[in-house]
């Protein structure tokens, strides 16, 4: 597959080029420039806003079980293609092909085909009130705008786009510049899967065009994956236009694991939730907490596991573990890990790295207040902290601004249950970490958002319901 797309955007069923900056596309192995595109520009943006408001009623009209078939079409050409595909995502990414064949596009795949499944059974509620009655409509908010994220930017693309579309609604989508490519496909195969022109557009750029899409006065919701810091600055702007919203950002997740846990699934747990996608996921389960008693054995088969982790070309179905997505990102990572060392935690394993990869990191003799253990690192960087008992342990893992998930490692399925439900996430694993499937809703409390992706409860994100209040009898009146 040519990496190199026909145009940089996609409006109103048609590749188009860009009007602004040079967006350079580099693979993150080797450095290179792969593809180049160009920003839209504010008109354009607002050309793409326009067509979706036009496109929109006709969509909202269909049937919901017309609209349904679109999405199941569409995922069906998604697995058709998917070795091509996941090359093309591990090429923007980085990402081992290992990963991008099983759980990138295949996840989009997925959220398509619920999403096309239950566009027939959304309905609204009758309501008797005597002799007279109500009832409720669920309707399409408009036109959403999708803010994407460079960390798994083609699953991201259809979790935002399978609800928004099955409601009715028509979505502009701007994918995260480091990782533009899957959106323009998702974009060619939903038109070829029978999307009507104009229902699902994409443009590229940084912040500014962001910034162009939220304030376009055709959005009636934004939905965005992405840090704190640019989660802030756009709820701001969607609110100052009292836009719905949907927030999914990051996380400084606890991993807790008790001393009567299963030592080789909790260090199973713990690699996954740290070094998958080279630690590059918001959910990652980065303070990881040991119960004394399990602590040495629990750090040494951890240690053990993490020597065997193969590095490399990520092209290679035998590589593991692949590069961060950008010189920017791995600067920003090596700086928190010269962070927890200067301020006296260990490392047991890994370490800085060279050049595009930053092996999988272990620190050791760390405490709460270390900036390893406050901050998002987003990188394969895991900090591990001791603990003694359950009401110290989730008292630590709440004493942060984020709330993203969480995991617990027992045996004592009364204790997890109880643990669960004090954490403050909004996902929480038992005996299992990372495991995001699309009947779950997904999402975070606090600092890491608002809203829910996936499941169901996705729909009342990209709804809003109508009442409608029927009059059986005369009108009464005192005037």
């Amino acid at each position: 597959m040519n990496a190199q797309p026909a145009a940089s955007l996609f409006i109103d069923g048609r590749p188009v080029e860009g009007q602004g900056d040079t967006l350079p596309v580099c693979y993150p192995y080797t450095g290179q420039e792969i593809a180049s595109l160009r920003e839209a520009s504010p008109e354009q943006v607002a050309q793409a806003c326009a067509v979706a408001a036009a496109a929109q009623p006709a969509w909202a009209a269909l049937a919901p079980v017309e609209r349904g078939r679109v999405l199941n079409r569409a995922a069906a050409i998604i697995r058709d293609r998917n070795a091509a595909l996941a090359r093309l995502e591990t090429l923007d990414t980085g990402k081992p092909i290992q990963e991008t064949l099983v759980a990138d596009w295949e996840s989009g795949a997925q959220a398509l085909e619920f999403f096309g499944g239950l566009a027939a059974t959304i309905t609204g509620q009758m309501i008797p009130l005597g002799q007279d009655w109500a009832y409720t409509r669920r309707e399409p908010l408009g036109v959403c705008a999708g803010i994407g994220a460079w960390n798994y930017p083609s699953q991201i693309a259809c979790w935002k786009a399978a609800p928004a579309l099955v409601m009715g609604n028509a979505m502009v989508f701007k994918p995260s510049e480091e990782t533009p490519l899957g959106a323009l496909k998702l974009a060619e195969i939903l038109l070829e899967a029978g999307l009507p022109a104009g229902v699902f557009n994409v443009v590229q750029g940084r912040g500014a065009v962001g910034e162009s899409l939220v304030g376009d006065p055709n959005i009636a919701k934004v939905s965005l994956t992405g840090s704190v810091p640019t989660g802030r600055r756009v709820y701001a702007a969607a609110a100052s236009f009292m836009r719905h919203v949907t927030m999914e950002l990051g996380g400084k997740s606890p991993l807790i694991v008790f001393d009567d846990a299963n030592l080789e699934d909790a260090v199973s747990a713990a690699v996954l939730a740290n070094f998958y996608s080279a630690g590059q996921i918001c959910s990652n389960g980065t303070r990881v907490f040991v119960q004394e008693g399990i602590r040495q054995g629990f750090l040494d088969r951890l240690a053990e596991r993490v020597r065997h982790v193969r590095i490399g070309d990520p092209l290679d179905p035998a590589t593991q573990h692949g590069p961060i997505v950008s010189p920017a990102q791995a600067d920003k990572i090596r700086a928190m890990i010269a962070a927890g060392q200067a301020e006296g935690a260990r490392i047991l394993c890994g370490g800085p790295g060279e050049g595009a990869f930053i092996p999988p990191t272990v620190f050791i003799d760390a405490t709460d207040d270390m900036t390893i253990a406050r901050d998002e690192i987003f990188g394969p960087v895991m900090t591990t902290l001791a603990f003694y008992d359950e009401d110290e342990v989730v008292g630590r893992a709440n004493a942060t601004g984020f709330g993203l998930a969480a995991g617990v490692f027992t045996r004592d399925l009364t204790r997890a249950h109880r643990v669960a439900a004090r954490v403050q996430a909004g996902t929480c694993w038992i005996n299992a970490y990372n495991l995001t499937p699309v009947e779950m809703p997904f999402g975070g409390v606090k600092l890491s958002g608002i809203g829910r992706e996936n499941s169901a409860a996705a729909i009342e994100h990209y709804s809003q319901l109508k009442s409608v209040y029927v009059g059986m009898t005369g009108v009464e009146s005192p005037y």
